[in-house]
């Protein structure tokens, strides 16, 4: 017997909706100097940058990312390691890859990638950002922090809010997620780790109704 597919519960579906709304960015995708592969949990990231380099949206490739306890089990060698492999398997040429293996949070990532880019003498005008779908907001807050004079374009594997929770299968890691990242846009800008977003209303009391129900594990 198949079992069913892991769905957002039903009297929490809008309030989800809206948080993963909001975290869309919702760029237009063009041809810049380098793509970045943003580390996590998963693999998607390395599944829309081994598509878009073949779209020629970039002539390089960045993967950046250690390992956390959420990743460990998954990519034991590393989470950047893993999405070079990744790519590589799916006819992405070796060279048209760079790894950058330390970073462990996402302002990590952008200085990091932006060193090892400094060290092989390059110097990138524009990037697309690639991460989890529900990190683009914060990930380019954050890009704009660390590195503002680069022009930045956020992208994410393209699916809906149902097929990305089905592709995790926990519907609950899912949303807790969402409502970490989503605090997380108003407290790493007071902290100077991102530059302010709009954080509409209707967001804050989606986000506030979803704590009250118990999605809290990835709060600060």
């Amino acid at each position: 017997m198949t079992a069913a597919p892991a769905t957002v519960p039903a009297e929490h579906r809008e309030d989800v909706e809206r948080l993963w709304n909001y975290h869309n960015m919702g760029h237009e995708i063009r041809p810049v100097d380098v793509g970045i592969g943003l580390g996590s949990h998963d693999l998607g990231v390395a599944k829309i940058a081994t598509e878009l380099y073949f779209e020629k949206m970039y002539p390089l490739l960045v993967f950046t990312g250690a390992n956390a306890p959420t990743t460990i089990g998954a990519f034991p060698r590393g989470e950047a390691i893993h999405y070079r492999e990744y790519a590589i398997e799916n006819g992405v040429p070796s060279d048209a890859i760079l790894v950058e293996t330390q970073a462990r949070n996402t302002g990590q990532n952008i200085e990091l990638t932006r060193t090892v880019l400094e060290e092989q003498g390059m110097r990138a005008h524009s990037v697309i950002l690639m991460s989890r779908p529900y990190q683009q907001r914060r990930a380019y807050a954050t890009c704009k922090k660390v590195w503002p004079e680069v022009d930045v374009i956020c992208a994410s594997l393209p699916l809906s809010l149902d097929d990305y929770v089905a592709s995790i299968g926990n519907p609950k890691k899912v949303i807790d997620m969402l409502v970490g990242d989503t605090q997380r846009i108003g407290k790493y800008a007071d902290s100077g780790f991102a530059i302010p977003q709009d954080l509409p209303v209707t967001v804050q009391r989606s986000f506030s109704r979803l704590v009250r129900a118990g999605y809290d594990n990835r709060l600060l």
